[in-house]
Parts: C-alpha cells; sequence; structure tokens
C-alpha cells in the first residue's frame, strides 16, 4: 500500500485499521502505529469534533486528506489525527499509540517520565510528545517534511472496539472504531467514560 494509492482520501472508518504498521516520522523519531480511533464528519458521527459543522478549531478537519488536525485537549495535552476523505468532508483518524522505532534518545528527552520504552508513545498525548508535535503543526502535509509517512506493504491483523474515553451516543458498542495490533505492548488501556456500561466484545 502506498499513499500515491489515495488510500486516505477514503472514509477514516476504512483508512484506521490499514494505518496500523504504518510508520510516521518527525524530529528525527520514527514511530509504528499501532492503535488509532475513527472519527467521521457532520450529522454522522456525535462522538466527533465535526459533528456539529466546521468552526476554526476542526478547519483541519474539512482540508485535504493526508494533513494533520492537531488539536488542545482538556487544555492539557496536543492531540493528532490524519485527515481522511475528499476535501471538504471532515472525518479523520486519531493517533492513539505507537511503538518507537527509530530515535528514542530523542524521545526520551521529551518525555523524561515515561518510565520505559513501551511507553514513550502509549497514548495519544504521549505520542504527540514523542514525536515533537504541537498545535503549529495543525494543517501541516504529512507527505512533506517534517513529516513522512509510510503505510504498511500489506494490511495488519487487528481487533476492534468502542472509542476510549467517549461519551454520549458516540461512545457506545454502536461505533466500535478503535482499532489496534493485538498483543503490542505499546496499546494504550481502554477506558470507558464514566456514563457508559461495560465496553462489548474483545478489549
Amino acid at each position: 500500500m502506498t499513499l500515491e494509492d489515495g488510500i486516505l482520501a477514503r472514509p477514516a472508518v476504512e483508512v484506521a485499521p490499514l494505518l496500523l504498521g504504518a510508520v510516521l516520522s518527525r524530529a528525527g523519531v520514527r514511530l509504528r502505529i499501532t492503535e488509532v480511533e475513527a472519527y467521521l464528519g457532520v450529522g454522522i458521527d456525535p462522538g466527533s469534533h465535526a459533528f456539529r459543522g466546521q468552526t476554526r478549531r476542526n478547519a483541519s478537519m474539512f482540508g485535504p486528506s493526508g494533513h494533520l488536525y492537531a488539536y488542545f485537549s482538556y487544555g492539557m495535552h496536543v492531540c493528532a489525527n490524519i485527515v481522511c476523505s475528499p476535501d471538504g468532508e471532515a472525518s479523520a483518524v486519531l493517533l492513539r499509540a505507537g511503538e518507537v522505532i527509530d530515535g528514542e534518545a530523542s524521545a526520551r528527552m521529551r518525555r523524561p517520565t515515561s518510565r520505559s520504552d513501551r511507553d514513550l508513545a502509549r497514548g495519544p498525548a504521549r505520542l504527540t510528545l514523542a514525536l515533537g508535535i504541537g498545535l503549529g503543526d495543525d494543517g501541516a502535509d504529512l507527505g512533506q517534511a517534517p513529516f513522512a509517512l509510510t503505510l504498511p506493504p500489506e494490511p495488519v491483523a487487528f481487533c476492534s472496539g468502542p472509542r476510549t474515553g467517549v461519551g454520549g451516543a458516540g461512545g457506545g458498542a454502536e461505533y466500535p472504531w478503535r482499532f489496534w495490533i493485538p498483543g503490542d505492548a505499546s496499546v494504550s488501556p481502554y477506558r470507558r467514560h464514566p456514563k457508559l456500561g461495560a465496553p462489548q466484545g474483545p478489549l
């Protein structure tokens, strides 16, 4: 699989599992993506930033596929998404976790509280820190320096389930749009939203 195949122009739910095993590089760190979540667009996905339409904050989500949508979460952390679908049709894949495969020293400097290398990018906020991604990267083209994105040659085996920490209608078993590589030590633990019941399926 290659980016030239137009894979990222598909809806995020189709793209998300294809990103597992992909390698994202930035600022001297290369990371193998091991966990993602898909979010769709206006009026479709109540768990998505784009559900109620375009705003200044989510504008990059409505832009061309293959670009970055970065946002501030809970006033504390930057999270990073890969924009999917054709330009104007908002959907994106949240990068939830990855394994640092090159540039561990740089990642450790950015994540000095990490207890082990498996934790360097184990969670969406940790992942952005390990790669040095900030709000200034919002809208960046992932095919251009300082970024590089390489898809795996073939799709990898994966599991799916409800998205982590999403409340309300978008957080239940009707939206099993979290995808991860089973058995990978870098995958973050599942945490359901406090207002939801027990998750369904293998997690």
